[in-house]
């Protein structure tokens, strides 16, 4: 039986221009794991330009509180994090390379004649590029053969340095983060090709809802609770959940490929990733909501894949969760979705907050 608060009105308009110029903000702005203040600070900013405040959780994240018109209701949290893959520098290397350590989980190959930037802890900031410790078949007689592990790989720096002592001159040392050009590119056919969609285009998304409740003066009927969380590719991201919420619904990026239905322009439904299955009930009234509304979308299993949902049953929080997202093809590599999965995400997401 389908639950009754399953049908309603449409959701507040989708402001387009809004969320994509957002999107491209969010895109280029460094965010590594750990390394999230910048895109905090300018998503304290986007809340109190919208008229909301951001509170700031113990580590780092932030908490927008939209009060219902039933305070009675039990609430729901939404969480979608800012954080995205990157390394930290490891050590320097006695010709003026750098030794990395990734941060997340992904391919070595995916990062391979990639630009990236090193944030010195003294605030400075350098150009680089990461490269096989053999980056030549010119030179090195076994180029191709290198195993793809992250020891055979270096950043040379666009400096002029031959030695360690050199590296450290320019105030880079161990612990110093490094972030990848993420490469952003808008197509005028609706096609977003970029690193990091995984998870700022579900960022987007969640903003695209305060904007529209901001414009409209639209409030929820139950107390909803944004959480932007910033530890979610290392696994403990909304290990916390403000707000006394029984309901949590993560906004991540939808996995394509294999025997998945999702494509890059639909919104995912996950039913169950590599922690188990998301909550019966939710889910379903999420499916109900897409039907309603005409929206394409898939009700996927992701067998490698954890969220800030996950995070927060494993972390013992007594909360009810699901899971949706916009389609990105090549997560943690280099992505790709379409603007009609991020305003479809908007759509679902609205009509769930807004029952």
């Amino acid at each position: 039986m389908t639950d009754p608060r399953s049908h309603g009105g449409a959701p507040p308009a989708y402001d387009r221009e809004y969320t994509l110029g957002l999107l491209k903000r969010l895109l280029n702005t460094p965010s590594p794991t750990g390394f999230t203040h910048d895109i905090m600070a300018l998503l304290d900013a986007e809340a109190a330009r919208l008229g909301y405040r951001m509170e700031r959780i113990a580590k780092g994240g932030g908490v927008v509180t939209v009060r219902g018109t039933a305070p009675d209701a039990p609430g729901l949290a939404v969480s979608a994090h800012v954080d995205t893959l990157g390394a930290m520098v490891r050590s320097a290397n006695a010709d003026g390379t750098l030794r990395l350590s990734i941060v997340g989980g992904y391919m070595m190959q995916s990062i391979e004649n990639e630009y990236c930037l090193v944030h010195t802890r003294g605030g400075a900031v350098y150009s680089g590029t990461i490269l096989p410790a053999k980056p030549s078949v010119h030179v090195y007689e076994d180029a191709r053969d290198q195993k793809r592990e992250e020891s055979n790989y270096v950043v040379r720096l666009d400096e002029a340095v031959s030695s360690k002592d050199d590296v450290g001159r320019l105030g880079i040392g161990a612990g110093d983060y490094i972030s990848f050009d993420p490469r952003a590119v808008f197509l005028d056919n609706g096609y977003i090709k970029s690193r990091h969609l995984d998870d700022k285009a579900g960022v987007a998304a969640v903003f695209a809802l305060l904007e529209a409740m901001s414009r409209t003066g639209t409030r929820p009927r139950r107390d909803v609770t944004i959480l932007i969380s910033n530890y979610e590719e290392i696994g403990h991201g909304s290990s916390y959940v403000p707000g006394g919420a029984e309901e949590l619904l993560a906004v991540d990026m939808g996995a394509i490929g294999d025997d998945l239905g999702c494509t890059e322009r639909d919104v995912s439904i996950c039913a169950k990733d590599s922690t188990g299955p998301y909550d019966y009930g939710m889910t379903n009234r999420l499916i109900a909501h897409a039907k309603r509304l005409g929206l394409t979308y898939a009700v996927d299993i992701y067998p490698r894949y954890g969220s800030d949902a996950s995070a927060a049953l494993r972390g013992g929080q007594n909360v009810r969760a699901a899971l949706i997202g916009p389609g990105v093809h090549a997560s943690h590599g280099m992505e790709r979705t379409h603007e009609d999965a991020i305003r479809q995400t908007y759509m679902l997401l609205a009509a769930y907050a807004l029952e």
